[in-house]
């Protein structure tokens, strides 16, 4: 029975190593600014990792949080867009109609490896024989150490209105060990979300 908590406390504890968390580390919103989603027109989703399948998947979830305003850049910045003229990117979006923008960019992946030692269990005291103290003592258990490698993807969020042509929300969000690209963008969104309306940056 004792091998067994420990054996499931090694799982469990290496388990929860790998488990992930989003936090805000920082944001910033213009002052007595509120944005009612129902009153928009439309929003572009722009995110900015590392490759074209992660955009598209961190784009798709945040744009589910905007009640089908959200825009994503992967069907609306096609080949054709031509991204190296700023004024001509300003003036495409004002055009069509965008109320706002919503960007994600990645900035930074910071890796730490940690040691965790092992776990050795031994027999009480209370063995006083000698016959008991030899037999029990070659049943000391023991568990390895362990690595684990922690990853801390630091993603920026920035929120700019068009018509104003201006940033007016902005954070910073640090995500530990997310299991995949969707998990991560899933995590970023719902809490830059949940944020947005606690502030009362935003509104239903």
């Amino acid at each position: 029975m004792a091998v067994l908590k420990k054996t499931l406390l090694y799982i469990c504890t290496i388990v929860l190593a790998s488990c992930s968390s989003t936090k805000i580390s920082s944001s910033w919103a213009e002052p007595e600014t509120e944005i009612v989603i129902s009153n928009l027109n439309k929003v572009l989703v722009v995110a900015m990792f590392k490759t074209t399948t992660a955009n598209r998947i961190a784009e798709d979830q945040m744009a589910s949080y905007l009640k089908g305003k959200g825009v994503v850049s992967y069907n609306y910045l096609n080949d054709n867009f031509n991204r190296k003229n700023e004024k001509a990117i300003v003036d495409k979006i004002k055009n069509d109609g965008f109320d706002a923008a919503i960007t994600m960019r990645l900035i930074d992946v910071e890796k730490e490896r940690v040691y965790t030692p092992g776990a050795i269990e031994t027999y009480p005291t209370r063995f006083r024989s000698f016959g008991s103290y030899y037999y029990n003592s070659w049943n000391t258990y023991s568990l390895p150490g362990y690595y684990t490698t922690t990853k801390t993807y630091t993603i920026e969020v920035n929120v700019y209105s068009i018509k104003e042509d201006k940033i007016i929300w902005t954070g910073v969000t640090q995500t530990t060990n997310p299991s995949g690209i969707e998990k991560l963008s899933s995590n970023v969104a719902s809490v830059v979300y949940k944020k947005m309306l606690k502030e009362g940056f935003i509104s239903q």
